[in-house]
């Protein structure tokens, strides 16, 4: 089945209501592009600024009113929108992606592998979740999970052929980001996308791999940047 994915290499501000206007104006034009599937960074709606978790206004639900116009955009436009963000539930709270899907479902992606600060805030997931997309099975991870080849393996078991990740990788890690989604293309035959955070610190490297491992997509340093591949 043939695939177009839109991955949003993307600054967040501090301000949830500035990084849901700007989730939007970008998942507008990876529709206007033609995307099935549009990737965000890791916690693209809060930025990666664990102090802000304070803040009541920063966690999401599944169901909250706050994502309505992404989820109308994504019935209209048959758009899977991929974003990252602090989620509280019944289930308790997880460093997730949000994937809102056009039958109108939300599908609640957590992280297997939390870093670092992470495990004060957050309940670890219990290994990639994989969606439906336009005929294509797409695993999602984390960040850190791309860390882990046991990660991509299991996505690949249960029949992904997509390996999606929402990332932060910042200065001192440059090389590291492709490094790691080649290899996990490369080893179970899967296309890697990577949306990474693009403010400053940032060392961008956004993109896509193809089952090889051969680069199919990628962004042009750091800075804000929506990357549009097929295959």
């Amino acid at each position: 089945m043939a695939l177009t994915a839109a991955i949003a290499q993307l600054s967040s501000s501090p301000s949830v209501v500035d990084n849901l206007a700007r989730g939007r104006e970008l998942a507008a034009r990876a529709a206007d592009a033609g995307a099935d599937l549009v990737l965000f960074p890791e916690l693209s709606l809060t930025g990666y600024d664990l102090d802000r978790l304070a803040a009541a206004s920063s966690w999401f639900a599944p169901t909250d009113a706050r994502l309505d116009d992404l989820r109308a955009l994504s019935r209209a436009a048959g758009l899977t929108i991929v974003l990252g963000a602090p989620v509280s539930d019944g289930d308790g709270r997880v460093l997730a992606s949000l994937v809102l899907q056009p039958s109108g479902s939300v599908v609640v992606a957590a992280k297997t592998y939390l870093h670092g600060d992470e495990v004060a805030y957050f309940s670890a997931g219990t290994g990639p979740t994989v969606v439906d997309v336009a005929g294509e099975r797409v695993a999602l991870a984390i960040c850190f999970d791309t860390a882990f080849p046991a990660h991509a393996a299991d996505a690949a078991a249960a029949g992904a052929s997509v390996y999606a990740a929402s990332v932060v990788y910042v200065e001192g890690e440059e090389g590291k980001l492709g490094d790691r989604m080649r290899a996990r293309a490369g080893d179970h035959g899967m296309v890697a996308l990577a949306a990474n955070a693009g403010g400053p610190g940032s060392v961008g490297e956004s993109g896509a791999w193809a089952t090889d491992g051969a680069v199919l997509a990628a962004a042009k340093g750091p800075g804000d940047q929506l990357l549009v591949v097929a295959w």
